[in-house]
């Protein structure tokens, strides 16, 4: 039975109220309450002192001088912790608490606050209230290691446990590699390749995401620095297949993922379908078998076809004329540039009168211009001893412009599963992927630098981003009306023309200018808004208070907190996270 002690005030018709306390507890359905004593003669002030301290109120005496000894930002601890929650995550990750799913919960935390390297994590969760919140504060770099140990053990549970949830039979799979560059030389994994970032030169992690078709990351598998995008694939189809027991999955990946071969294999299972896209060498065989024509798109932007070259699958191409012109612009720009370095070489060869340039030499020079830029195929170059002349080969520069802003999606779906503006819809959907690889590698997650050394910690660790982005993920789809992003993108992409240029939502377009929300409140970027967050803080306090059963002089320390109140803008952002209202303290 829990008894709880309050004062209550009762009304009295010619008098004035009687204020008593009272306690009061609950016996089956009835509400039992006894007065204990009669405070009606009390001053009002101490009554309302009673009252406070009865209300769990930390009261401080009078004239005694309360110090402050620190403040802690907490805000945003409270929104990334609470949002963890919420989504069920740490009980995702282990079902009872431990000191090992704690860890994990403020690794996760700290990535979303300040991303860096393991031992200045357990260094940087001691400036906010994170360590405290999940009783870490006396973890050391070598727990945290440990902890990623078991965090590694546990990712095929976890990530069946996200397929449950997001994935089910018949669903888009979004799929995509990346990589990213490693600081050292000791991790196996790490090897010299060029990133897909187009840095040379250093040592390259490769890993795949797998999302659902919202851009949601359900997966993530690391790969040594030199895998092919689509040697990855059979892994994804085992995933998919053998660990989240589906059979009926559409596969999503790009043109360099989802090859030939890919695509035959895939074929083996009659119910895994896919959605890919043609390469552009394909896409002109189909155009000079006359497939393709600019007839085609009189009426609208996109038209099935079929074509022996690709038997039982559909082919719906694609015209935006937004992106031939900017093919074109491109390409003019290329040729332009490679045509002021072919003419600087060819000044080069004339100059050299009294030691000439030899064939060999003057091809060098040339295959080093040609190849910056990419568009050898588009001159004809003649190079003997001492001459260099080039034309433009304006024949293969009209047959590529012949299908500027041409694209063909290819999928083994049947127009009753998927139409044809849902296919491309679908295969558009991998940019949500490339926005999760921005994430994890910019400055929200930072995969990137890498530094640790045995491959089971980078494992970890790439899986570690993965479940922050996990957090970031619901949090800016929550979060919308406060930050820059189209909060009715989502709805917009089912609606919108799939082939058409992508446009900005009226309320996306007002936020950019006026850079406030409907509520007139400040428009941020996911990371303003965190710090905005992170201004609500926990104050510390020490009171000194004399003790009068001890010696005179002497005097007890009594400790306590509190948190400074929300802000509007704290307010709305902890409400659309379903934070708020709060009940109880925040402890």
């Amino acid at each position: 039975m829990i008894v709880t002690m309050y004062i209550d005030t009762v009304p009295n018709r010619n008098s004035p109220p009687a204020v008593l306390l009272r306690e009061g507890w609950r016996e089956g359905k009835r509400v039992r309450k006894r007065t204990v004593a009669n405070l009606s003669d009390w001053p009002a002030e101490k009554v309302e002192a009673l009252r406070l301290l009865l209300a769990g109120e930390k009261m401080v005496p009078a004239g005694r001088e309360r110090v402050t000894e620190r403040s802690l930002p907490h805000g945003h601890v409270e929104a990334i912790l609470g949002t963890i929650r919420r989504l069920g995550l740490d009980r995702l990750i282990a079902a009872k608490r431990s000191r090992e799913r704690d860890l994990v919960v403020a690794l996760v935390a700290e990535r979303l606050l300040h991303p860096s390297s393991k031992l200045a994590t357990t260094r940087l969760w001691h400036t906010t209230t994170l360590a405290e919140q999940l009783d870490v504060a006396d973890a050391d770099v070598d727990e945290v290691y440990a902890a990623l140990d078991w965090l590694l053990a546990r990712q095929g549970r976890i990530e069946r446990k996200l397929a449950r949830r997001h994935l089910r039979e018949g669903a888009l799979a979004l799929y995509d590699v990346s990589s990213s560059h490693y600081e050292g030389r000791t991790c196996p994994l790490a090897q010299l390749t060029r990133g897909r970032d187009g840095t040379t030169g250093r040592l390259q992690i490769v890993y795949g995401v797998m999302t659902d078709k919202d851009g949601r990351p359900i997966a993530v598998q690391v790969y040594p620095g030199k895998t092919a995008d689509p040697t990855t694939v059979s892994d994804q189809v085992e995933k998919l297949r053998g660990d989240f027991a589906l059979e009926r999955v559409v596969l999503v990946g790009d043109r360099g993922m989802l090859t030939q071969t890919q695509i035959d294999t895939l074929k083996q299972y009659p119910q895994l379908g896919w959605i890919s896209a043609l390469r552009s060498a394909s896409i002109r065989k189909l155009a000079t078998a006359g497939s393709i024509q600019m007839s085609l798109f009189d009426e609208q932007n996109l038209a099935e076809i079929e074509s022996p070259q690709f038997p039982g699958e559909r082919l719906v191409v694609c015209y935006n004329p937004q992106l031939a012109e900017e093919r074109r612009r491109k390409r003019n720009d290329l040729l332009a540039a490679t045509e002021k370095e072919l003419d600087r070489v060819v000044r080069e060869v004339k100059r050299r009168t009294q030691k000439p340039l030899g064939e060999s030499e003057i091809g060098v020079k040339v295959g080093r211009v040609i190849n910056r830029y990419k568009v050898a195929k588009h001159f004809q170059l003649t190079i003997a001893d001492d001459r260099f002349e080039w034309a433009r080969d304006e024949e293969a520069i009209a047959t590529e412009a012949a299908l500027d802003g041409i694209y063909v999606i290819r999928t083994s779906e049947p127009a009753e599963r998927l139409s044809a503006e849902d296919t491309v819809r679908s295969y558009k959907a991998l940019a949500d992927v490339e926005r999760a690889f921005r994430t994890l590698k910019g400055i929200d997650l930072r995969v990137r630098p890498i530094y640790l050394r045995v491959p089971d910690h980078v494992r970890a660790h790439i899986f570690l981003c993965l479940l922050a982005y996990y957090v970031e993920w619901h949090m800016r789809r929550a979060l919308a009306p406060l930050l820059f992003d189209d909060e009715e993108l989502m709805e917009n992409r089912k609606r919108r023309d799939p082939v058409a240029p992508a446009r900005p939502s009226p309320s996306a377009k007002r936020k950019k200018i006026t850079r406030r929300n409907a509520d007139g409140l400040p428009v941020h970027s996911f990371q303003t808004l965190l710090a905005e967050l992170g201004t609500r803080a926990r104050n510390d306090y020490r009171i000194e208070i004399a003790c009068k059963t001890k010696r005179p002089g002497q005097t007890v320390t009594v400790r306590h907190h509190d948190y400074t109140e929300h802000n509007p803008l704290q307010a709305k952002a902890l409400r659309l996270l379903g934070l708020l209202p709060v009940t109880g303290n925040p402890d």
